[in-house]
């Protein structure tokens, strides 16, 4: 994930580069939003007091990254798209927002003249007026107070400077130029995760599918780390769910490591098994997200599974005995 923040003057272009960066997959999000909804949802009127008033307010309340955190936790449940954030105005928001590798502070700037014409132009409701209350309203949003706005010390904290003193002919260019300069950057933070971790992560995104009461276990078969079939645990197919009452062992939460007789629950590497021709089990890899039991262990043997990566530990020593005795790696997953 990359993520373009963007702080700088009033009517600098920041809006005009957002759009930009929207037209080349960038999704749009603005700290300023978060305020708004709190205005609608206060019944005020959304202009430039407000909005200032408002963010100074949260931040007193909750701390001076609260806008930044709040974006922080809706853009990392869906870290697999590039975002640009918009309406970065605290020191404490870039360095909320930092905490992802592949964040970049753009600041973008212009001369006062054109930046007011810019305001006047846009006839926004709720903007000043004058050049006087322009730069009023700009000396508000440069407080030494480290809850309220900081324009001017965020701009001092950016990656990037952009002057946009001209046309949105002669703007786009250097935006292109800005993106160009951060590739050695990008090349050098970018996190994906190893191929154990994503393994892993597919079991345990199998277990989910679980439907045993008491523990909730998946497993993947991987080959030359190619996907080859995945299992989870729970009663038969065709049987009543575990759930739902269909195994006496777990409806009735018996101690660890008794009752087994009563367990109709089929276990997840025995499942993935099943799911396998014999010539993709042979010389594969099991990852789960429980260590196999002993009965299991003896069908990994059988179906030439020839390492088993494993998270959770389930202390036995007979299988680990067997699994090495069979040349089956036993390994615990390291993070």
């Amino acid at each position: 994930m990359i993520v373009i923040g963007l702080t700088g003057t009033n009517c600098a272009g920041k809006g005009t580069i957002a759009e930009y960066l929207k037209n080349k997959s960038f999704y749009y999000e603005s700290l300023s939003d978060i305020i708004r909804e709190k205005l609608r949802g206060e019944n005020k009127e959304i202009n430039s007091d407000n909005l200032v008033a408002k963010g100074n307010e949260l931040r007193e309340r909750y701390g001076a990254g609260i806008l930044a955190d709040l974006m922080l936790e809706k853009i990392e449940d869906d870290n697999c798209k590039n975002y640009v954030v918009d309406s970065i105005r605290n020191v404490q928001e870039v360095n909320s927002l930092r905490k992802i590798p592949c964040f970049f502070l753009f600041d973008i700037d212009a001369p006062l003249e054109i930046r007011f014409n810019r305001l006047v132009s846009r006839n926004r409701k709720g903007d000043p007026k004058t050049l006087e209350e322009f730069i009023a309203d700009e000396e508000r949003q440069n407080n030494l107070n480290p809850l309220y706005q900081q324009i001017k010390a965020c701009q001092e904290l950016a990656n990037v400077h952009i002057l946009n003193d001209s046309t949105k002919e002669d703007f786009y260019p250097k935006i292109d130029s800005a993106l160009n300069s951060l590739l050695p950057d990008i090349a050098e933070r970018f996190k994906r995760p190893r191929w154990d971790e994503t393994w892993m992560n597919i079991a345990k995104e199998i277990a989910r599918r679980s439907n045993c009461i008491k523990r909730k276990v998946g497993a993947v078969i991987v080959k030359n780390n190619k996907y080859v079939s995945s299992g989870y645990n729970g009663t038969p197919m065709k049987n009543k769910n575990c759930y739902e009452g269909g195994c006496p062992r777990c409806t009735s939460f018996a101690k660890s490591g008794s009752a087994y007789g009563e367990c109709l629950c089929e276990h997840a590497e025995r499942n993935a098994i099943e799911q396998a021709d014999d010539d993709e089990r042979e010389g594969a890899t099991l990852y789960i997200n429980l260590a196999p039991c002993l009965d299991c262990s003896k069908g990994l043997i059988n179906a030439g599974i020839k390492e088993v990566v494993y998270e959770t530990p389930f202390p036995l020593e007979v299988r680990d005995k067997k699994l090495e005795e069979a040349g089956v790696k036993l390994r615990k997953f390291e993070k």
